[in-house]
């Protein structure tokens, strides 16, 4: 234990003391958040209003508060899935130069050197997500508050989630990768594309659909449905409260993914939680299994 505690501490350590991996991570959720607001929130604002009945005048401050939601929802998606593997990048550093073969050298256990990389890449992004959470509820609050305590709650059980997701998912993509040039490629392909197959860029409601039929296979989808519930539950419970009929109110939700379908089934909440830590479990217990045999086999040559 106290070795897998010194690898963790060593790991962790080694990340933030990187400037390039820790400012690229830290940067990304306040870049996209200053980015959304520049260039998206009029979008946002423009797809609310057309919803919305023209004969009723609603504050300023709810439609903001929808937009922010949105916003928020977005970035966080994508956040926590891309900085997880930002700070995963650095067991794939051990392996270009050769820092791994000495530890495998050593008595140490492969099991435990799995698992300290794992954990301290979960830990430090977890760390800053919940400084890019606390970045974006007080967007929120400057532009319009309609969250509860408990979809403040909630909205960070999202967020550990989709920690533990991405943290999961680069384990396993990473055990491939041996070079610097490898981490650049994989780093760019990730942050460019898993907005969009996620739906935080775009919600899935918009592409056609046999590519939402695809989309609906992946677990991002739903963890980025999640986070957009609870980020704008209390402004669209305004909606109703303003005098917004529910049918408008069904048609926001249709179009921001806040209802999901599986070949024409719709998906709830819990069940988006059980697809998002049942996969989880599943990458975990991937990501295990090839470790294990690639150690195997590297200790027979």
């Amino acid at each position: 234990m106290k070795v897998a505690l010194a690898l963790i501490k060593r790991n962790r350590k080694l990340f933030f003391k990187d400037r390039g991996m820790f400012f690229t991570s830290l940067i990304t959720p306040a870049v996209l958040l200053v980015l959304y607001v520049t260039f998206l929130g009029n979008v946002y604002r423009d797809s609310f209003t057309s919803y919305l009945p023209q004969q009723l005048p609603l504050p300023e401050r709810l439609v903001d508060g929808l937009v922010g939601g949105q916003l928020i929802s977005s970035l966080l998606a994508i956040s926590c899935v891309t900085v997880a593997f930002c700070s995963n990048f650095l067991a794939v550093q051990d392996k270009a130069t050769g820092t791994l073969k000495d530890f495998r050298v050593s008595p140490l256990k492969p099991s435990v050197l799995s698992v300290s990389y794992y954990l301290a890449s979960l830990f430090s992004t977890l760390t800053v997500c919940v400084v890019a959470t606390g970045l974006c509820l007080a967007y929120v609050a400057a532009v319009g508050w309609y969250l509860s305590a408990g979809d403040v709650l909630l909205l960070f059980l999202d967020v550990l989630l989709l920690v533990l997701f991405g943290t999961a998912l680069s384990s396993l993509i990473n055990l491939f990768l041996t070079t610097q040039g490898q981490i650049s490629a994989v780093g760019t392909i990730v942050s460019a594309g898993y907005g969009f197959i996620c739906g935080a860029y775009m919600p899935i409601s918009s592409f056609g659909e046999g590519l939402r039929k695809v989309l609906s296979f992946l677990p991002g989808t739903y963890g980025t449905s999640l986070v957009r519930n609870h980020a704008m539950r209390g402004a669209l419970a305004e909606l109703g409260r303003q005098g917004v009929p529910e049918e408008a109110i069904a048609g926001i939700r249709d179009s921001l993914d806040c209802n999901l379908t599986f070949f024409g089934h719709t998906i709830d909440l819990p069940a988006m939680y059980l697809v998002l830590g049942g996969s989880i479990v599943l990458l975990l217990g991937l990501y295990i299994l090839l470790n294990f045999r690639m150690m195997k086999r590297e200790l027979r040559k």
